[in-house]
């Protein structure tokens, strides 16, 4: 049955599936161009004229069929490869057809690829035609005389018997006068039959609205309601330990993103309410001071702080960054990690219990069951994305009520994706670097003058620095990855010869202890050169490296050459990033190249990897409703977000129960998405 079809090509179940099944464009019947019209710059175009079907070539999936479609300007090719059946069963060489479609050229000649085609029918003098919408459909539903014509007719067929009560409101009335927006029944008749582009546009826009306010209204409410609802603990002052490192000991003036965001925290722990804030700031950015300045204020208001890193040697570099800066302030800090020996284990355990201990640093092992707190009281969570829920929950359950959470990441996230797939989280943005920080230099070099970029490292070398040569990792094939990085480890080693210089190595099927080695002989300065995939930890933070190359840059996604980059630039020195490409690139991979040759900023790197790869692409984005739009776009509707962010939040500001008569609609549209849908099944 085709109504089976429709449910298994298409989830086409109901009635309301059906009006949800929206066209892909429309076409003008009233405009037929001439052959002759298209050009190189030619997309989609509408032509009419006399078919010349040719004898069907191939066998099994290499059949195609060719038509020649004439007017008086010209000819134009069509092609089929599939449904060709179909098409060879319902067209006449020699009858004048309708043909709309897009534009390739093959051989130099204007083709059509799978057009669609209709009997021509002269249009009428008086203009009547609507715009014809035209729907997606798929090769087993056109073999079943299913294409987007029929769907159509059934769209057509559904929407006379639909009355406005059938597709109530869902939007307040105030805010349709505010921004002169359709109503809804009216969007739902023009975004498949409009009379005219207007109509069409104005029915997007409304619809596009709809899906971002009905999002935005459901984050906020689990934000607000969290802020209601949950149990925390009340720092109720900055105390005398913030006080005296910020006076006394602070290295260096903050910047005021710093400032913004400590304020931030400073309000929420004040509140009652259990704080959780995603801290995301550029790489360098000063996010670990900030924690530190927080974990200050909980410990003068008498609770404990811990801080979480996903690795070994993260969690080392925290603590030997922590440490001396509080060793006159009289706050007792340990480090805790799974290689912590037993006897030094015991007592970090005691020091918690006896709250002789105010701050730990560690990894994995304090979520572990032994380790207990006397009043654990601010948790702070380092590259967030690399925990589990679970992971992250356990120690959360180590204090009767909830410590408060910060957790940060490095990878700047875009406003429009912050506000959407993060926006039940209080998040504070740091998008500015401290002064003193030098721009790392970056710059573009093909394979061909690798023995230049080699010269120049031995340069750097020779001044004292270190390099890191990354290769990227090939996730379909680790043994391609591992077999491309071994060839590069020996190529880098002819160029760097033993015993005069050293080289470091990481990998993926290297064992975690021998990782950790490698590492430390680079940290510690033992290695001058680190070979490495992108296994290369985010936030490894080696002063003295003013080096980095990455090998096949155009394999690489933006947000992470950004972060590869980031790892040099953190000492004094003046500090590079080499980025070596093969000589055929695609567009996406030369703009991407660009990109990182002329900003160093990382929220519009982001920006532009969200154009470019779309949202679902992106690392560390969660797996969220928030971002199956149907229509709308975070990447090209922004604006339209913008404006429905600002209308739910003024909305629930004022009536966070959404019980005034105002906004009664869109409780009632909440409450039955819950249960979804009263609409009777297709038959």
């Amino acid at each position: 049955m085709r109504a089976d079809l429709l449910k298994k090509e298409l989830s086409i179940f109901t009635f309301h599936d059906l009006l949800n099944f929206f066209p892909i464009r429309h076409i003008d019947k009233t405009k037929v161009s001439k052959i002759k019209d298209i050009n190189p710059n030619t997309d989609f175009i509408q032509v009419a004229g006399k078919l010349e079907l040719m004898p069907v070539v191939g066998e099994k999936s290499g059949r195609r069929l060719i038509a020649y479609l004439h007017d008086d300007t010209g000819m134009l090719e069509l092609a089929w490869f599939q449904g060709i059946n179909w098409v060879v069963k319902n067209f006449n060489s020699g009858s004048r057809y309708l043909v709309f479609g897009k534009v390739g050229f093959f051989n130099g000649r204007p083709q059509m690829v799978h057009p669609e085609i209709e009997i021509f029918v002269p249009t009428m003098a008086d203009g009547k035609n609507y715009l014809e919408p035209v729907y997606p459909s798929t090769e087993k539903l056109k073999a079943r005389a299913l294409n987007g014509r029929q769907i159509a007719k059934l769209t057509q067929a559904l929407i006379p018997l639909l009355k406005p009560t059938d597709i109530e409101e869902n939007i307040p009335t105030n805010i349709l006068q505010k921004l002169k927006l359709q109503n809804r029944f009216d969007a739902y008749y023009n975004i498949h039959f409009p009379k005219n582009q207007a109509e069409y546009d104005k029915a997007i826009y409304r619809l596009k609205f709809e899906e971002f306010f009905v999002a935005q209204i459901r984050l906020n409410l689990i934000r607000l309601q969290r802020h209601k609802v949950s149990r925390g603990l009340v720092f109720e002052k900055v105390g005398d330990y913030f006080n005296n490192f910020y006076n006394n000991h602070l290295p260096f003036e903050l910047t005021n993103a710093q400032k913004r965001v400590l304020k931030e925290i400073r309000q929420d722990t004040a509140m009652g309410h259990q704080m959780n804030r995603l801290l995301q700031g550029d790489v360098g950015s000063g996010k670990t001071i900030v924690a530190l300045l927080s974990m200050l204020i909980a410990a003068g208001n008498g609770y404990q702080s811990c801080l979480m890193a996903p690795t070994e040697i993260l969690a080392q570099q925290h603590y030997l960054g922590l440490s001396p800066l509080l060793k006159n302030i009289g706050l007792n800090i340990r480090l805790l990690t799974g290689s912590t020996k037993t006897k030094e284990r015991k007592e970090i355990l005691q020091g918690l219990l006896d709250d002789s201990i105010h701050i730990v640093v560690g990894t994995h092992a304090l979520i572990e069951n032994t380790v207990q707190f006397k009043n654990l009281g601010f948790v702070v969570v380092d590259e967030q994305h690399r925990f589990g829920v679970a992971q992250r929950a356990a120690l959360w359950k180590k204090s009767i009520i909830p410590p408060h959470i910060l957790v940060m990441t490095a990878t700047p996230i875009p406003r429009t994706l912050a506000m959407t797939a993060y926006g039940d989280l209080d998040y504070s943005v740091m998008d500015e670097l401290p002064p003193g920080r030098q721009v790392i230099t970056t710059v573009q070099r093909n394979e061909m003058q690798r023995f230049k970029v080699m010269e120049f490292i031995r340069d750097e070398i020779a001044k004292g620095r270190q390099a890191y040569i990354i290769y990227p990792l090939i996730e379909e094939s680790e043994k391609l990855s591992y077999e491309d990085l071994m060839q590069g480890y020996e190529q880098v080693k002819s160029y760097f010869p033993e015993p005069k210089y050293s080289i470091s190595m990481l990998h993926g099927k290297m064992p975690a202890e021998q990782k950790e080695i490698n590492m430390k002989r680079f940290v510690d300065g033992i290695t001058q050169i680190m070979v490495s995939t992108t296994v290369i930890e985010v936030g490894v933070n080696v002063p003295n490296a003013s080096v980095m190359v990455i090998e096949s840059a155009e394999k690489f996604g933006l947000s992470q050459l950004h972060q590869l980059r980031g790892r040099v630039g953190r000492g004094s020195e003046k500090s590079y990033c080499i980025l070596i490409t093969g000589s055929k690139n695609s567009r996406d991979a030369r703009e991407r190249i660009n990109i990182m040759c002329t900003t160093d900023n990382g929220f519009i790197i982001a920006e532009k990897d969200l154009e470019l790869r779309g949202p679902g692409d992106i690392e560390g984005t969660r797996q969220s409703g928030a971002l199956n739009f149907k229509i709308a776009s975070i990447v090209d509707d922004k604006d339209i977000l913008e404006d429905a962010r600002f209308e739910a939040e003024e909305i629930l500001t004022k009536d966070i129960e959404l019980v005034s008569n105002e906004n009664l609609p869109i409780k009632k549209y909440l409450q039955v998405q819950k249960g979804k849908t009263g609409w009777s099944k297709i038959s």
